[in-house]
């Protein structure tokens, strides 16, 4: 085989189980309740720390790709979640379970953006290049689509614990291939400073922030808390400005912004983390309270959007990326987003249709996800210089964990205030329609312009 294609296979290994590890949880946390004896609100903890640990380190993760080596980092990366995996995996108590699954997310914001400027530097013309992004892309997009069925049937033939345990062989297999076959790092400047105290700031404003978005439900009795954590992650993140804005090395170079694809991609990745965790919430909560279906029949349920998102990825990606821009499948994407997120709301006058229920998942999570990720992450590194692909990418991934985060918790805090109960659904359709419109308003006004 091409060596260029074993690289391409061992990145797009390592984000695909950074990425089903988002999704796989959702169904087992009614056993992980069970077994721990945690409520519902707890055990959310379990994937808003990982999305926050996700998406807090990206930035960080990505100027180490830069400065220290990308194969260094993704093996790195790779190593970490694998150990918290396993730590996961054989976890008893759920402080322990907790802290392991954070430090997952460390490990899978190094393991993004090494891999992804790992993809960008071995193929380096154009068409190939957008190709093979198209590609990795798409295994995450995989990975988020299979997660829910993997997760379910793997909780209800096994337990919960091999949802963790099974990231081990994967990974170990994929390190010795790493070692073996990832081009060495060819660093130019190996004195530039690592601005790490931006990145610290960041982390723990953006914690301090999602911390306090989430207990906006209870802010009653929890004002005090809750102004202190708002205020506290502002004005961290004031400080992160501040100080890339005069810093000779900052962590991010501000001038990256000046593009607008950078900015659209950005933008429209936190409304895509807003919506599909968002719809992973609700989709489990869906078939497993509502419609009473045991984790392994929901899985079961899903399975085939897994395979309709491999297809998609496999076979339709690869022709689509050569007829259409990154923008243009961008928004094919949301569109296709949109119409699930519709056909979801519709199936509740249907007295919760299973029919209609599965068709809007497959929408969704068979082919508006698969478009969506890969479009938005060509899209975010177009114009970005080769020495800034690995800060770059991790931009648009924190951005979506950021929405992830911050999304799921508006859910939660929304359906509690308000009792109209379609709202979660009209959430989601919101969130597509705004990313459509920044889409369209990003193609009328600036494309032109070029």
């Amino acid at each position: 085989m091409d060596k260029k294609k074993i690289i391409l296979i061992i990145a797009s290994v390592g984000t695909f189980v950074e990425a089903l590890d988002i999704a796989i949880i959702n169904l087992t946390i009614p056993s992980i309740q069970e077994e721990l004896n945690i409520g519902t609100e707890t055990a959310q903890w379990l994937q808003t720390l990982y999305v926050l640990f996700f998406g807090g380190f990206l930035i960080i993760g990505g100027k180490f790709s830069d400065q220290i080596g990308s194969k260094k980092i993704f093996i790195l990366g790779s190593l970490i979640f694998m150990l918290t995996s396993l730590g996961a995996g054989l976890s008893s108590n759920f402080y322990i379970l907790a802290i392991f699954r954070s430090l997952q997310g460390l490990g899978a914001a190094f393991i993004m953006p090494s891999a992804l400027s790992i993809v960008t530097k071995t193929f380096k013309k154009n068409q190939e290049r957008n190709r093979a992004i198209a590609i990795f892309s798409s295994f995450a997009a995989i990975g988020n689509g299979s997660g829910l069925s993997i997760g379910g049937i793997i909780t209800t033939l096994l337990s919960w614990h091999w949802v963790f345990l099974i990231n081990v062989p994967i990974l170990f297999i994929n390190l010795v291939l790493a070692y073996k076959y990832l081009p060495k790092d060819n660093i130019i400047s190996k004195t530039e400073k690592k601005d790490t105290i931006s990145g610290i700031f960041l982390v723990v404003g953006l914690l301090s922030i999602t911390y306090g978005t989430h207990e906006l439900v209870n802010f009653n009795k929890h004002s005090l808390v809750v102004l202190i954590s708002l205020i506290f992650g502002l004005l961290m993140i004031i400080a992160v400005y501040y100080r890339l804005k005069f810093l000779s090395q900052p962590l991010i170079n501000l001038n990256l912004f000046r593009y607008k694809s950078l900015i659209t991609s950005n933008v429209t990745f936190f409304s895509l983390g807003a919506f599909y965790i968002g719809f992973l919430f609700l989709i489990s909560l869906i078939l497993q309270n509502d419609l009473n279906y045991s984790a392994a029949s929901a899985g079961i349920l899903l399975s085939p959007f897994s395979i309709l998102s491999a297809f998609v990825a496999k076979f339709i990606l690869p022709v689509i990326s050569k007829k259409i821009s990154s923008l243009q499948m961008s928004i094919v994407g949301w569109l296709f987003m949109l119409i699930g997120s519709a056909i979801l709301s519709l199936s509740i006058y249907f007295n919760n249709s299973l029919i209609l229920i599965l068709i809007g998942s497959a929408c969704i999570s068979g082919v508006g996800i698969t478009f969506c990720f890969t479009g938005l992450s060509v899209m975010g590194i177009q114009d970005i210089e080769t020495e800034n692909y690995g800060i770059a990418s991790s931009l648009g991934t924190t951005s979506y964990f950021l929405g992830a985060g911050i999304g799921l918790s508006l859910i939660t805090l929304l359906t509690q205030l308000f009792t109209f109960s379609n709202l979660s659904l009209f959430i989601l359709i919101s969130y597509a329609l705004i990313a459509l419109i920044i889409l369209f308003f990003y193609n009328s006004y600036y494309r032109k312009s070029k």
